[in-house]
């Protein structure tokens, strides 16, 4: 357990400490930049490590016993602080020992060598009293008559002193007999005497009186050594063992020091060093003593060392070991620390030592209090880290366990959401699918012009019901990070016609310039998401149309390149006060609103110049949405891409809307790999603008799927051949306007003059600059001067005869009054209302040219005949438990003839698909009750599985199975749910395809070319 915990900790530790030492990716590629390769090595293993770590970290965290990260830790954490205190009394004892072994040794030392001081200068000493025993062997028993009186000798020791520093004075006995006493006592003048009492010594057979003495000591003259128990003992062992003998301490007479007498016996010849103690007796002469002032001896010797001060120092005889006698110092008793040193004067019989003890107490051991309690310290918080670990970790896991929980709530919530969304989509589009498809079947009948209208406004509103139904799904997909971009090809041109048809009606009621210029560099075909490129623009484009009530709204799309070298395309270098604008209205300066893009920052290591190359793999466009409405206030600019925030609150009741246009927005172009800005000026306009990157078709056109070529707008891929060749004059006076119109002209695949008013067209056409076929002239400059405008059409006519140019009136439906006013008695021009798209004017000018496909329908819808070629006696079955939904689906199938059959239950699609059976393709609704869409589809794929492999082992005959050898009915998914896990179920399962309710002539006709032939092709 404890090998668990230790190792968890572990991991945390590795796997926090690397990676806080930087931000991001990023800055870790660029901080390893700095290294050699060596050092990248180290650095990606370190990296590497930590991240097993971390793992490792995570898999003990949350495998291991529960009962370790609860209980076991605790127990773990109180032994430590056990072993923490243990431990550190153990380092205090340790380091205090230590110290006190030092204290003795150092004690040690200085007693050693104050003992071996002492000793050395007793036997320096006893030496030179051994020297002085000889001499007066020498010169007083050896010479007769005697050289030594008592004046020579006191004067002698006197004068020698200083070679026996220790002695206090030196006197010599001689050895009497009781015979000799009465001659000797008369040849000396005085009495021999005792040495307690002075008295006349009583009778002995020996005596040893003092007859020489230094002067220090000459009191003792007279006095017999013989007469004192101690010294008597010390005179007849010193003469028998032929050495010094010490006697025991005592009170000197004059100092009352304490004090010693070092005895020598003086013989009367040389004696064999083997001598008996008899013979050494029989040979002695007399006794030469030294008396030794002891503590004077200690005092002179602990002067003569600095550290004097710092221990105290005892000498004690201790002959008698039960009773020592001190000879120096305090014999106090004292507990402190005491070392004993041994002492040797020479004397056999005689034991000495010096005791030592420091002076002082020892201090506080402060360092081994402070280390072991800094050892406590470390250890206590060691054991703080790691209970606050634990308790991270024990509290990390409770999280865990809570967010696992909260997890599977919000699981279960986001299920919920979906399948609520997926539930109020069904049920709201399947009754507005039979809404919208009962009023188009009402539209195909016989109705008048009122009624007409009444239904074009039903549809309308049922239209802008399913549009907000289908933001507000779109909102709960970007919150559930489900939303997911297709890529297909396709032509940005045709995207921005189709959304300049969507509102054209609108411009024109408002009178309001409506214009969308893309720049030559932007290519043909680009591969992307075209619906949610579509749905960006349109969300834009709405905004300028609910808030703009005059001048104009212009949609300019261009490369990143472009926008970044400067390129002046129309109002790109111009102010915000300049009115060199599409309609002469000031508008807000565009380049403020994309000046904190990444694309147009050098620096930026995402965003190279030459990202949007259309060379290179990726195309960078910028899309800008100008406006000259009432612009935004500056204190809501702050949130507008927030969900469900209107800029103000009379807003939704004036304009309308949720509010979550913009927020949808943002998040497209977020996952568009672009970025969205915008500019506003208070009742000057708004400028929106976005990038978007795309993959250029060029380079990989071939790794993504592709729709059908599509007859957008009624052009094909390349310019109309009868336009070839052709010039049209443009007559307009704002730049802006004149450069849009050529634009279009030239998608046709015209040459195009400009002029800037009627005059300068005058000129244009008079001055031979080759054959003019067509004139556009702007209404401005048509109004400008009727009377001009009149002599302008009728030179027009008279000079080119037959062949004169076609001249169009381009307007707005505003000024359609004065058109008729000022035209009413001339030559009528052919209108074009704007805004102008590609197959507006390409129908306008057929028509009024007389060349090319004049039956082209409106523009942007499908050609009722394409549909009818494809459906025509086509066997289609058509599942919906929802019997209007049927009456829709089938009514709009029959129109285009096909044969439609009918089924209100997945049980009997089962049984009317099973093969062999007589339908070209199923539609099938997903939400049914007892069997839905799904099942359904994957039972009859099974089926046909089944019959399949049957056939393929010659099981059944093909003959059977009406000479199909692999059956497979294309079945389209046919619901109101619109969630993106609903498209990846279809596909799961086994549908072909997918058609949200209510559908469309267009989008039957995209998915049914995926699996018929128009029998106009079959002909072929």
């Amino acid at each position: 357990m404890v090998v668990y915990v230790l190792l968890m900790i572990c991991c945390w530790i590795f796997s926090e400490i690397p990676m806080n030492w930087f931000d991001d990716g990023e800055s870790m590629e660029q901080k390893a930049g700095f290294f050699g390769s060596r050092q990248k090595i180290w650095f990606r293993l370190w990296e590497r490590l930590s991240r097993s770590g971390w793992k490792i970290y995570h898999c003990y965290q949350y495998i291991g016993p529960r009962n370790v990260r609860q209980t076991w830790w605790r127990k773990v954490l109180v032994a430590w602080v056990l072993v923490s205190i243990f431990g550190s009394m153990s380092v205090f004892w340790y380091m205090n020992s230590h110290t006190t072994e030092k204290r003795k040794e150092t004690l040690a030392s200085m007693c050693d060598e104050r003992a071996r001081m002492l000793q050395d200068q007793f036997n320096v000493s006893m030496n030179h009293l051994q020297a002085l025993a000889i001499l007066v062997s020498t010169f007083h028993h050896g010479k007769n008559p005697s050289a030594i009186d008592q004046m020579t000798f006191a004067r002698y020791t006197e004068r020698t002193a200083f070679e026996r520093p220790l002695t206090s004075g030196v006197a010599y006995a001689v050895k009497v007999l009781h015979a000799q006493r009465a001659q000797f006592e008369k040849q000396q003048g005085w009495t021999i005497k005792r040495m307690d009492t002075h008295e006349p010594s009583p009778i002995h057979e020996e005596y040893a009186p003092v007859i020489f003495a230094q002067d220090t000591i000459s009191h003792v003259v007279s006095l017999d050594m013989l007469s004192g128990k101690e010294d008597c003992d010390n005179v007849l062992r010193a003469r028998a063992s032929g050495t010094g003998v010490l006697t025991a301490p005592f009170r000197l007479l004059k100092s009352n020091r304490l004090g010693v007498i070092l005895t020598f016996a003086v013989y009367k010849s040389e004696l064999p060093a083997n001598a008996t103690p008899d013979e050494r007796i029989q040979a002695t002469d007399g006794y030469l003593g030294g008396v030794f002032d002891i503590e004077s001896l200690v005092e002179k010797l602990l002067h003569q060392l600095a550290s004097k001060q710092t221990i105290i120092v005892n000498v004690y005889d201790i002959t008698n070991s039960s009773d020592p006698i001190s000879m120096y110092g305090s014999s106090a008793a004292d507990n402190s620390t005491c070392h004993v040193s041994s002492l040797s004067f020479g004397d056999p019989f005689k034991k000495h030592e010096m005791r030592c003890r420091f002076k002082h107490k020892p201090p506080l051991p402060w360092l081994e209090i402070v280390s072991s309690f800094g050892i406590l310290v470390i250890a206590s918080l060691i054991g703080y880290i790691f209970h606050a670990t634990m308790s991270r970790i024990e509290k990390v896991e409770e999280d865990f366990l809570e967010m696992m929980e909260l997890k599977k709530r919000a699981e279960a919530a986001d299920v919920a959401k979906s399948q609520f969304l997926a539930t109020v989509s069904h049920e709201i589009r399947t009754p507005m699918n039979g809404v919208l498809g009962m009023l188009q079947m009402l539209m195909d009948t016989d109705l008048d012009i009122t009624q007409q209208d009444y239904v074009r406004t039903a549809q309308d509103s049922g239209k802008a019901l399913v549009s907000l139904i289908n933001e507000v799904l779109d909102q709960a997909k970007i919150e559930s990070g489900k939303l997911v971009l297709e890529a297909v090809r396709f032509k940005p041109r045709a995207i921005l016609d189709d959304v300049l048809s969507l509102f054209s009606g609108k411009s024109q009621d408002k009178g309001i310039e409506l214009a969308v210029y893309i720049s030559d560099r932007v290519p043909e075909f680009v591969i992307g998401d075209p619906g949610r490129f579509r749905q960006i623009i349109t969300n834009l484009m709405g905004n300028s149309i609910k808030f703009t009530e005059k001048g104009h709204i212009f949609v300019t799309v261009h490369l990143v390149e472009e926008v970044m070298g400067s390129i002046e395309v129309e109002t790109e270098a111009s102010s915000a006060n300049t009115l060199n604008t599409l309609s002469g209205f000031p508008v807000a300066d565009k380049r403020r609103s994309w000046e904190s893009f990444k694309a147009f920052n050098q620096e930026s290591p995402m965003f190279p110049q030459t990202f949007s190359s259309t060379s290179s793999e990726f195309i960078d466009v910028i899309v800008s949405v100008e406006d000259t409405g009432v612009g935004i206030p500056r204190e809501s600019q702050s949130l507008i891409f927030t969900p469900f925030m209107q800029v103000g609150p009379s807003i939704s009741r004036t304009h309308g809307g949720t509010g979550i246009g913009l927020s949808i927005s943002k998040c497209l172009v977020g996952l568009m790999n672009g970025e969205i800005g915008f500019v506003s000026e208070p009742q000057i306009g708004s400028t929106f603008t976005f990038t978007a990157v795309f993959t250029n078709d060029r380079t990989n056109s071939m790794e993504y799927k592709s729709r059908q070529p599509q007859q957008i707008n009624g052009l094909s891929e390349s310019p109309l051949s009868e336009f070839q060749g052709m010039t049209a004059l443009v007559v307009d006076p704002r730049p802006v306007r004149a450069k849009v119109t050529k634009y279009y002209l030239q998608r046709l695949g015209m040459s195009v003059e400009m002029a800037n008013d009627l005059n300068q067209a005058f000129s244009s056409i008079a001055g031979g600059l080759g054959i003019i076929n067509v004139v556009l002239v702007d209404n401005e400059a048509w109004s400008k001067d009727t009377d001009l405008a009149s002599c302008f059409s009728n030179k027009l006519r008279k000079d080119g005869g037959s062949d004169s140019p076609k001249l169009f009136l381009l307007a707005n439906s505003i000024s359609s009054t004065k058109i008729n006013a000022a035209t009413s008695h001339v030559y009528f021009p052919t209108v074009i209302m704007k805004p102008l798209r590609a197959s507006m004017l390409a129908a306008s000018l057929q028509r009024a040219m007389g060349v090319g496909n004049k039956g082209n329908g409106r523009n942007g819808t499908v050609p009722l005949l394409s549909l009818h070629n494809l459906l025509h006696g086509k066997q289609i079955l058509v599942v919906d438990d929802n019997v209007v939904n049927l009456r829709v689906a089938a009514g709009a199938l029959k129109k285009y003839g096909a044969q439609v059959a009918s089924a209100d239950s997945g049980k009997k699609a089962i049984t009317m698909l099973k093969p062999p059976h007589d339908f070209d393709a199923c539609f099938m609704d997903i939400q049914m009750p007892e069997m839905d869409g799904f099942e359904a589809t994957r039972r009859i794929r099974d089926m046909e599985h089944d019959v399949n492999s049957r056939i393929r082992h010659g099981e059944v005959s093909l003959e059977a199975y009406r000479n199909v050898a692999h059956w497979h009915t294309p079945i389209l998914a046919m619901t109101a749910d619109v969630i993106q896990a609903t498209h990846e179920e279809c596909t799961k399962c086994g549908m072909d395809g997918y058609v949200s309710k209510p559908f469309e002539g267009e989008q039957l006709y995209r998915e049914v070319t995926r699996f018929f032939k128009s029998t106009a092709s079959k002909s072929q």
